[in-house]
């Protein structure tokens, strides 16, 4: 995936912020993580340097607000942002982009892992169909119970596989949009209307 900021692009962004209010280090990163849809949510290592680099250069001025340094843009700080004005917008103009992207390979990962149990629930329940005619010369019941095990053991694992896969995309700074929750939360339900007409046939 190609990163979300461009060389320079960062240390412009992070002054547009401060032009909007002063700032301090927390504030910056959080504001950098919500305008990207959660794409980008840099370290303090990233942010730092640069805002130390903007004070060397002139540009932003820092201040102690209790425990908290404060960070607001200078004069010269403001023009750079104003002459900067067609950058500015290129940069928000590829963020929406990335955050879009971003999004589509969720939605199709998502899409393709519950295609998957689909499938596997699909030929379970065909299998079963199959079987049911020939019942366990032991036990049909105990033979019933065994497959209720195999399919609780099947369930369990696809929720941990998902819920980390999707705990580990937010925590890597990635969106989880409500649309591909949705489209989760309906192929569930696909899954599971398949299921239940393959256990009535």
């Amino acid at each position: 995936m190609p990163p979300v900021f461009s060389h320079g692009d960062l240390r412009l962004y992070l002054l547009s912020l401060l032009d909007e209010e002063p700032r301090h280090g927390y504030d910056l990163i959080q504001a950098l993580s919500d305008r990207t849809g959660g794409t980008y949510t840099p370290s303090a290592g990233t942010v730092y340097p640069r805002l130390a680099k903007l004070e060397e250069e002139g540009l932003v001025t820092k201040f102690a607000d209790g425990r908290k340094t404060v960070y607001q843009i200078t004069d010269a700080g403001r023009a750079e942002v104003l002459a900067r004005a067609g950058d500015l917008q290129g940069i928000e103009a590829g963020l929406t982009d990335s955050v879009r992207l971003i999004a589509d390979e969720v939605r199709g990962s998502v899409r393709e892992a519950m295609r998957s149990l689909q499938a596997d629930l699909a030929a379970a329940a065909t299998s079963e169909r199959g079987t049911a005619s020939q019942p366990s010369a032991d036990d049909p019941r105990a033979y019933s119970r065994e497959q209720l095990h195999r399919a609780d053991t099947a369930l369990t694992e696809f929720r941990a596989q998902i819920r980390g896969d999707l705990r580990s995309h937010v925590a890597r700074g990635g969106m989880l949009s409500a649309s591909v929750v949705n489209d989760l939360i309906a192929a569930l339900d696909d899954a599971a209307r398949t299921l239940i007409r393959g256990l009535r046939d």
